[in-house]
């Protein structure tokens, strides 16, 4: 599974739109259809504001956690 299909796959469960994820993480909505696209990973501080977002819908975090560790440690 991709970095991509994690966060759309939860964004999904939480049956929220890609404009209403991006207002509940502050940020573009271009930006969480790059994200899903795998054509950029989400910064630190979107990565907080997913991860709250999971504890407060009662989702997983933890395969989006693995999914951006992973594509990390390609990066170097």
């Amino acid at each position: 599974m991709s970095l991509g299909d994690a966060i759309r796959m939860t964004r999904q469960k939480a049956f929220y739109t890609q404009e209403d994820f991006a207002k509940e993480l502050c940020v573009a909505l271009s930006t969480v259809n790059r994200w899903e696209l795998n054509k950029v990973k989400p910064n630190m501080k979107a990565m907080k504001g997913i991860k709250k977002f999971c504890e407060d819908n009662g989702l997983a975090y933890e395969i989006i956690e693995k999914e951006w560790l992973s594509h990390a440690v390609e990066e170097k």
